[in-house]
């Protein structure tokens, strides 16, 4: 569940109190969706039912979600209720799809260096697993880089009335070279999703931190909770 921190850095440009753990594994796995495995049921979890507002809510689409890492490797689980699914159809699931957060999906927001604020990465899987992976930069425009690969790898499950995500993201291509992951490292993280048909106006649209924008808006790095990395 989540947890709330006790305070605020004095002047820090984040405004968001929430935290998840990320728990160490001792070896790594390859994804395939399937969250009965130990690993996640030795997870802690983070669940959320609400708008990017924070002010309505949707049980139907209720989303937990975990994270588990090792030195080189950060993974993130995602267990999804939906009625029904809305994904792109007839293209190539193994290809990047750009534009993919027009139809179901989760996404990790993620930064490892939380004083560059408006610098961090996105990664979005479907329920049929297609994928994209974008570097941001709000301070350019356009602020986001389709041609960065991070090189990670997902897989999704669908059930009856519930999908899954695994998702594996190389700490190499976040962060300098050489870097590896240890217990006490903090990074700041969101965790997204979209669920259902129409336009954003009819859509679902949910967010762990609640961004607090007045319209949709995903990009508000300052509302980015924080994952600790623990033993």
């Amino acid at each position: 569940m989540s947890v709330q921190s006790k305070g605020l850095l004095k002047g820090s440009p984040y405004t968001s109190k929430l935290q998840a753990n990320s728990k160490l594994m001792r070896k790594d796995i390859i994804p395939d969706g399937n969250l009965d495995k130990l690993v996640w049921k030795n997870a802690p979890w983070v669940h959320f039912d609400h708008d990017w507002k924070g002010q309505r809510w949707y049980p139907g689409a209720e989303t937990r979600v975990a994270s588990r890492w090792t030195p080189s490797q950060i993974y993130f689980a995602f267990w999804c209720k939906y009625s029904t699914l809305n994904v792109f159809g007839g293209e190539d699931t193994a290809g990047e799809k750009y534009g993919l957060w027009e139809k179901d999906v989760v996404e990790v927001f993620l930064n490892p260096d939380p004083e560059r604020v408006e610098q961090y990465y996105e990664f979005e899987v479907a329920p049929n697993n297609m994928w994209i992976d974008l570097q941001i930069d709000l301070t350019k425009s356009p602020f986001h880089d389709e041609s960065w690969n991070s090189g990670f790898v997902h897989a999704t499950q669908v059930q009856k009335n519930v999908w899954t995500c695994e998702m594996r993201i190389p700490v190499a291509a976040m962060a300098p070279r050489g870097f590896r992951l240890r217990s006490g490292t903090e990074w700041r993280v969101n965790f997204y999703r979209a669920d259902g048909r129409g336009g954003n106006a009819e859509r679902r649209l949910l967010a762990w931190s609640p961004t607090l924008s007045p319209k949709p808006n995903f990009h508000v790095p300052a509302r980015f909770g924080l994952v600790h990395f623990v033993h």
